[in-house]
C-alpha cells in the first residue's frame, strides 16, 4: 500500500513562536509534505530554510511594507486559502489559529485534518477585547466602527470552513471547549510537542530570582510581572524581545534584568537557575510553562486558559485567580512558603514530550488514510 500524499497548511510564516515550533515538529513527522502558507518571510524564519514552502498569491500582490500586518488581511487570507488547489494530495493537514483551516478539499476521497490552536480569537473568545483594544495608528478611527459588521460576516465564513473538516484536533482542554462552544464539534486533544529532555535539570544547583521568556507583546503581560517584582524588590530576568520591549524597560525597577535574545543553551541555564517561572498571561496552551517544568522550575501562573492543563496549584506551581499586580504579589508571597523538587517537576513535564505528539499525530493520519 502506498503512503498517502500529504500537504501541510499553516496561516503564515513571518515570526517564530509556539505555533511555528509545532509546525517544524509536524514537518519532521511528515518530511515529504510541502508547507502551504499565506505569506512567508524567509529572512525571519531561518529554521524553515530548505523546506518546501509554497505561498498563496498574497505573497506577490501585497506590498512588502504591509504584507505581514496580519490583522489587516483576514478576508483576503481566507479567500486565498479557499482558492488553493490541493487536489494532488490525499490528506490535507492544517494547523491554525486563523484562516488556514479554510482550505478546501477539491476531489473525492480527500481527508482534511485540522490542528486548531484556538478558534479565531478576534471573532470568538476574545472579540470584546479585540474590539476594545484594536489599534492601527491613524487608521484606527476609520476601522473600529466597522469591526462589528466585519466580524459578523467573518464568523459566517469561519463556520462554513469547519463543515469541510473531517477531524478536529485541539491543543488543550480550553481550546477543545471553545471548539465545542463556537463550532458545535467534538475534538481530540493532542498537546503541542515539547523537547523535555533538552531542559533536564542538573542534580544540584542554586536557584535565585524569577524568570520569564517569550515574545514581548502586550497580551503576554510582562508588565504585571515587572510591577509585582518592583513592589516586592524581587529579582526578575526577562528573556527575549519584541515590539513591547522598550515600553517594558521604562516600567522596570533596579531588580529587573533584560537579556535580549539569547541562545537556546543560555535560556536553559537561566531556567535552571531561577526559583520560579512567572506566567501572568492567558494562553491557548502555554509551551513556555511546560519548558519551565521540564527545567525543574515551578510556575506561578494566572489560572486561566491552557495552563490549567499544565500546572496544579501547590504541586507544580502556584495559581492566581485575578490578572492583577496584587494577585501576582500574593501568589509570589505564597510561593516563597512552599518547596518543589526539580526532578519531580521534570518528570511531570514528560506527559507533554514531543514523542507523544509524534505518536498521536502519526496514528490520527494513519487512521484516516
Amino acid at each position: 500500500m502506498t503512503s498517502p500524499r500529504i500537504a501541510i497548511v499553516t496561516d503564515w510564516l513571518t515570526v517564530n513562536g509556539g505555533a511555528e515550533s509545532l509546525l517544524l515538529e509536524l514537518h519532521k513527522v511528515f518530511p515529504d509534505a510541502p508547507i502551504y502558507t499565506s505569506v512567508y518571510d524567509a529572512a525571519a524564519m531561518e529554521a524553515f530554510s530548505g523546506i518546501d514552502i509554497r505561498t498563496t498569491y498574497l505573497q506577490k500582490t501585497l506590498p512588502r511594507f504591509i504584507r505581514y500586518k496580519h490583522v489587516l488581511w483576514p478576508v483576503l487570507r481566507a479567500y486565498a486559502f479557499r482558492k488553493l488547489d490541493l487536489s494532488e494530495y490525499d490528506i490535507i493537514l492544517s494547523t491554525s489559529s486563523a484562516e488556514a483551516k479554510a482550505v478546501r478539499k477539491t476531489r473525492k476521497g480527500q481527508v482534511h485534518i485540522a490542528y486548531i490552536h484556538t478558534p479565531i480569537r478576534y471573532y470568538w473568545s476574545h472579540y470584546e477585547e479585540f474590539k476594545r483594544e484594536f489599534r492601527f495608528g491613524a487608521l484606527t478611527p476609520l476601522i473600529r466602527p466597522v469591526i462589528p459588521f466585519f466580524v459578523k460576516r467573518m464568523r459566517k465564513l469561519d463556520l462554513a470552513s469547519i463543515k469541510d473538516i473531517d477531524v478536529l484536533i485541539a491543543n488543550s482542554t480550553v481550546t477543545s471547549e471553545r471548539i465545542k462552544k463556537y463550532y458545535g464539534r467534538s475534538s481530540t486533544i493532542v498537546y503541542p510537542p515539547i523537547d523535555v529532555d533538552r531542559f533536564t535539570p542538573p542534580p544540584r544547583g542554586e536557584r535565585a530570582g524569577y524568570v520569564m521568556w517569550g515574545r514581548h507583546v502586550p497580551y503576554k503581560r510582562f508588565d504585571i510581572a515587572i510591577a509585582a517584582c518592583n513592589k516586592l524588590g524581587a529579582h526578575l530576568t526577562i528573556i527575549g524581545s519584541g515590539p513591547d520591549t522598550e515600553r517594558l524597560k521604562t516600567l522596570a525597577g533596579p531588580t529587573i534584568h533584560f537579556t535580549g535574545r539569547i541562545s537556546d543553551k543560555e535560556l536553559v541555564k537561566h531556567a535552571w537557575s531561577a526559583k520560579a517561572f512567572l506566567f501572568p498571561n492567558e494562553e491557548d496552551f502555554g509551551m513556555s510553562a511546560v519548558e519551565a517544568l521540564a527545567a525543574g522550575t515551578p510556575v506561578i501562573a494566572y489560572a486561566k486558559g491552557g495552563v490549567l492543563d499544565i500546572i496544579q496549584d501547590g504541586e507544580t506551581g502556584v495559581l492566581f485567580q485575578d490578572q492583577t499586580v496584587d494577585s501576582l504579589v500574593d501568589a509570589i508571597t505564597r510561593f516563597e512558603t512552599l518547596s518543589f523538587l526539580p526532578a519531580t517537576l521534570h518528570r511531570k513535564a514528560k506527559r507533554f514530550d514531543k514523542s507523544l505528539f509524534v505518536t498521536k499525530m502519526r496514528k490520527i493520519v494513519s487512521d484516516n488514510s
